[in-house]
């Protein structure tokens, strides 16, 4: 893949760092693979120095490990931090589910409900990193309607383990009727105002991450820390 370094829209850094965080992310480059300054810059046709800034914010978002004298490596995920992931967004998500259920704009219930039929195609196709974008946008969706875009750019700070297992679970396991699912009953809550209702369905969709962590760690030991 070659970047456009005439791009106005950002600069080469910002392009490098984009499509190493989202190769890292998407498991194209799986936790603990070795990766250096001079096969990036030739695998995007760029200088060492925008790899270098690339990799020095990836080491800070604990995505890469920067070991000197023995290299860079993507980082192990860190059960630790997916289960804070998790904890956080848990409670933040209850209570927002419950102000989606007191008042949600009718455009976004239409943006929920395309969402879950593109979930359904993606069931049909098996198409992982589609279905985890999707799966992204029906959360996304439900701050924005409620006016909380600042809480889920929170959110977003410390997801990068949290994403990168759930990307992992969806990679191995292509069961994802479940989610989708929970998904439609956390829609239908909504149309209902049940906040009770939904506020349930909503704890036990995310504590489904505490399950699939088990299975994940048994299948895949070099991924984890």
């Amino acid at each position: 893949m070659f970047i456009d370094q005439k791009s106005k829209s950002s600069t080469t850094s910002d392009q490098v760092y984009e499509e190493l965080k989202t190769q890292i992310l998407s498991l194209q480059l799986t936790p603990g693979t070795s990766i250096s300054e001079k096969e990036m810059s030739e695998k995007f046709n760029v200088s060492r120095t925008p790899v270098r800034e690339s990799f020095l914010r990836l080491a800070r978002e604990g995505l890469l490990n920067v070991f000197p004298q023995r290299g860079t490596f993507v980082s192990l995920i860190d059960l630790n931090l997916v289960e804070e992931a998790r904890f956080m967004r848990e409670h933040l998500e209850r209570a927002v589910i419950r102000l989606a259920c007191e008042s949600f704009p009718k455009e976004k219930l239409i943006t929920l409900e395309m969402n879950l039929s593109m979930q359904k195609i993606c069931i049909e196709q098996q198409d992982y990193r589609k279905m985890f974008e999707l799966d992204e946008e029906f959360h996304q969706t439900i701050f924005i309607g409620c006016q909380k875009y600042n809480t889920w750019s929170v959110i977003q700070q410390m997801n990068v383990h949290f994403n990168r297992s759930r990307m992992l679970r969806l990679a191995t396991d292509f069961n994802w009727y479940t989610i989708f699912l929970q998904h439609n009953e956390i829609f239908e809550g909504i149309k209902e105002k049940n906040a009770n209702k939904a506020e349930k369905l909503m704890q036990e969709h995310l504590m489904q991450a505490v399950i699939d962590k088990e299975y994940l760690k048994r299948s895949y030991p070099n991924y984890f820390k």
